[in-house]
């Protein structure tokens, strides 16, 4: 379906925007610069009458985005964590797209969940409300089980949003092709591979069975974390297109007037949220990836309920320790500590200068330390960290990329129940702790025990390995040649055993 067919979607996503009143909001929050708003304006203007009418009731921003569909709606889901960037009317509007959007009729989820599981859904629940939430997707009804008579949630996706998804994602490719074309700049940030994260991201989505074994993973991951639930999953009644899990009651996390009325303490709950998040991702290497207020709730002892696992984010142990690096950096404003991480890891060219990078760090976080986050401009800061990255060259990096937008939704989530919240404060701990288990002596011999470990497997093979290279070296060649011939695995063999020696050693010592 990719192709300049593609361009009719662009035309009528800026008309659709033009036509509901929206381009002129979305111009403002983002803060784009008059030149900009006015060359967009005059293409805009004329192709109003080609964009989609929308829903009338609702304001002009949720209106352009529920009318243009799923992949629009995401994108709103995001911003309505971000009442800093995109300021707080909007924002509030936006909260409408998170589980309050439009469902279809539970006619067509019974028949869904009949053809997905197989069987009449009378003979497998005695009974299933009216929709009780619809987001973007999928939406959600509230069941009984007919066997035991179990209260349980039953995810059934939307018809038809397969398609709908792949018309937006076609157009997407279509327009990060076109800015590379047109501008060389912008490839450092990769647009076409951004678009192909996130068709992979959506395209996972849009599989039940991948939600539920998601689900039960977290689940297992986080079963010992204080003041944090998942639901349990049932394999039984989940299927491609359907998920059913346990019911958990709760006040969802973006109802603040049920929250101060249930007598909730939001400090304490922005503190959980932010550090939940952190422990996930350090300790775990695996967390929810889509935590807006609509996909938590809060039961009634004050525990946080995850909702909704379609988009969960993994990140390998180095990458781990180079997020918690930066991190505890920027925590202790070792600002030449930060700028050589990224050199390490590779995000920053290596001809550019280490020092000016740290200095550049340095203006980016100073400001931000003891400020009340009341007072500070996301806004502006993250143009301006924009700003730092084209000038040193940082280039997009796809697997960073759910970990950098849950970050920036988390905190989102955490300055609404807590406008005042230091997130440097609350991360503290976490990243302290995750330091002192990962980066140091316990962490390197826990390291070189993995390591002796995959070399076992290769314990039966080694002396076979060895006599192959021993017969290679026999032959006549050049020093360099012959050390070269020496198999990889019998060198790192080698290095590995010392290493364990001299740690064992040090042990005992």
């Amino acid at each position: 379906m990719r192709g300049p067919h593609n361009l009719w979607r662009l035309v009528q996503t800026g008309a659709t925007l033009e036509r509901t009143g929206a381009m002129g909001p979305v111009l403002e929050a983002f803060q784009a610069p008059p030149r900009i708003r006015l060359l967009v304006r005059l293409l805009a203007k004329p192709f109003g009458f080609l964009g989609l009418r929308g829903d009338t009731s609702l304001p002009p921003v949720p209106r352009a985005l529920t009318a243009l569909g799923p992949a629009f709606i995401k994108f709103g889901q995001i911003m309505s964590t971000r009442p800093d960037v995109v300021g707080d009317e909007l924002a509030m509007q936006l909260r409408f797209l998170q589980d309050k959007l439009p469902p279809f009729p539970l006619a067509e989820a019974k028949r869904t969940i009949e053809v997905e599981l197989g069987e009449p859904w009378d003979a497998l629940f005695s009974e299933i409300s009216e929709p009780i939430a619809a987001a973007s997707i999928a939406q959600v009804h509230k069941a009984r089980l007919a066997t035991n008579g179990e209260e349980v949630a039953i995810k059934v996706l939307r018809p038809g949003i397969e398609r709908a998804f792949r018309k937006d994602i076609d157009a997407f490719y279509l327009a990060a092709r076109t800015v590379e074309i047109l501008s060389p700049a912008s490839r450092r940030l990769h647009p076409t591979d951004v678009i192909r994260h996130f068709e992979g991201v959506v395209m996972g989505e849009l599989d039940m069975r991948v939600e539920t074994a998601a689900c039960a993973e977290f689940a297992a991951n986080t079963g010992g974390d204080a003041g944090f639930a998942v639901p349990t999953t049932d394999y039984v009644h989940s299927a491609r297109r359907v998920m059913t899990m346990e019911w958990i009651e709760g006040v969802p996390l973006g109802d603040i007037a049920a929250l101060d009325a249930a007598g909730h303490d939001r400090e304490a709950l922005g503190d959980r949220v932010l550090q939940l998040f952190l422990s996930h991702a350090l300790r775990d290497g695996f967390f929810h990836a889509d935590m807006h207020q609509g996909n938590m709730k809060v039961a009634a002892d004050g525990t946080i309920v995850a909702l909704d696992f379609g988009i969960m984010g993994r990140i390998d142990e180095y990458t781990r320790r180079v997020y918690a690096e930066i991190l505890y950096g920027f925590i202790r404003k070792d600002y030449r500590r930060v700028a050589e991480v990224h050199f390490e890891a590779g995000y920053v060219p290596p001809d550019r200068d280490i020092d000016e990078f740290a200095q550049a760090l340095r203006s980016v976080g100073e400001p931000i330390f003891g400020m009340d986050a009341t007072r500070i401009s996301m806004g502006r800061l993250l143009s301006y960290l924009f700003e730092v990255t084209e000038r040193f060259g940082m280039e997009t990096r796809t697997e960073l990329i759910l970990l950098q937008r849950t970050m920036v939704v988390v905190e989102g989530v955490a300055r609404s129940l807590n406008p005042h919240i230091n997130i440097w404060q609350v991360a503290r701990p976490v990243v302290e702790s995750y330091i002192a288990e990962s980066i140091g002596p316990r962490a390197f011999a826990r390291d070189l025990m993995l390591t002796a470990r995959v070399l076992a497997r290769f314990g039966p093979r080694l002396p076979v390995l060895a006599q192959e290279a021993l017969q290679r070296q026999s032959q006549p060649r050049e020093v360099e040649v012959q050390m070269g011939s020496i198999h990889p695995i019998l060198w790192f063999a080698a290095g590995a055993v010392t290493t364990l020696g001299s740690a064992w050693l040090i042990s005992l010592l």
